[in-house]
């Protein structure tokens, strides 16, 4: 591991290494060996104690130089073995050292490949979460202008639904106006025919009270033309008296009709005067004149404009006001033939005043 690293780490330089020097040590470093093993051979053994008489000792026959050269012999035999097995294990730690780059470069390739394609994946993560942001981003928007647009929508659909509403209030209140108008229009035509009936009917009462006023006056004429041959004398006197006494209570009674209906026409004209709303900005110059037509106990039978003033929220606040004022229970204090004078009347109304 020590030698794939340091094969890893430091370059390595071209060509074999040389292992002359090595080699060349090893073999002086043999020589001195054999050499002194060769200067302590002929030291004598020690003599052993024996009991044996006679005593023999082998010389050899070899002489010094032979050993020497045997042993050097030897020794170069050793170095060369020596050299062989460093060779090949010189050869087997450079294969194994090229294996050990091999390996090493393999393993840096691998982790370039692991790095590049970790990289790789980190780009493409990358690319992936910016695409996956900008997908969001862009849903996100498309929301939000969904969301607007839904929003505008909905505006327009609760602007279009008031304009329905204030379109359908206001075909409501033209129609409430315009049944309003036929209801005035109807009520004013049903009095008018009720107040042409009553005055048919009054008028033929009237003709009827007449005719029976000048039956009673024939007949009491009659018997007073009986009764005037019988009292002759006396009638003369009694007459004048009555006469003056007629005639005081005749100018009587039409001052205290003339006095009631001035105050019926004054009392009218103070209620309708307190019940009348002048539009604003009326102008001083306007004038309407609005028949009244009243029942027999004073109740408001209709009120109709005879002559327009040419405003008509003006004219229309006459005849309110009228119709505010009503209805006019005094005229059952009048006497009768007042009575039937004012069942019908004009008014005339100025921004000043009520004539």
């Amino acid at each position: 591991m020590a030698r794939r690293q340091r094969g890893s780490s430091a370059p390595r330089k071209n060509g074999r290494v040389g292992y002359g020097v090595p080699a060349l040590l090893a073999i002086g470093l043999h020589v001195l060996v054999v050499v002194v093993s060769v200067i302590s051979l002929p030291q004598r053994q020690p003599e052993s104690q024996s009991t044996s008489i006679v005593q023999a000792t082998l010389v050899s026959t070899e002489t010094t130089t032979d050993q020497a050269q045997r042993a050097e012999e030897a020794r170069a035999r050793a170095e060369e073995r020596r050299a062989e097995e460093e060779a090949r294990q010189a050869e087997a730690e450079e294969q194994a050292e090229a294996e050990a780059e091999a390996e090493a470069e393999r393993e840096a390739e691998q982790e370039r490949q692991r790095q590049a394609e970790q990289e790789q994946a980190e780009r493409d993560e990358a690319r992936r979460l910016q695409e996956a942001r900008q997908d969001a981003e862009e849903e996100a928007q498309r929301r939000a202008e969904e969301a607007e647009r839904q929003a505008q929508l909905r505006e327009e659909q609760e602007a279009e639904r008031q304009r329905q509403r204030e379109a359908e209030e206001e075909a409501r209140r033209e129609a409430e106006e315009e049944a309003r108008r036929e209801a005035e229009e109807e009520a004013r035509r049903e009095a008018e025919e009720e107040a042409r009936r009553e005055a048919e009917e009054e008028a033929r009462r009237e003709a009827e009270e007449e005719a029976q006023r000048q039956r009673e006056a024939e007949e009491e004429a009659r018997r007073q033309r009986e009764e005037e041959a019988r009292r002759a004398a006396e009638a003369a006197a009694q007459g004048l008296e009555r006469a003056i006494e007629g005639e005081s209570d005749s100018v009587s009674d039409a001052q205290q009709g003339d006095e009631a209906a001035n105050s019926f026409i004054n009392l009218v004209r103070r209620a309708v005067e307190q019940a009348w709303v002048i539009p604003p900005g009326a102008s001083n110059s306007l004038d309407v004149t609005v028949q009244v037509q009243l029942g027999p106990s004073g109740e408001l039978f209709g009120a109709t404009i005879t002559q327009s003033s040419g405003d008509s929220s003006f004219d229309r606040s006459a005849i309110q006001a009228v119709e505010a004022a009503a209805p006019f229970n005094e005229l059952r204090q009048l006497p009768p033939a007042a009575q039937r004078d004012f069942r019908q009347f004009n008014l005339r109304f100025t921004p000043g005043d009520v004539r």
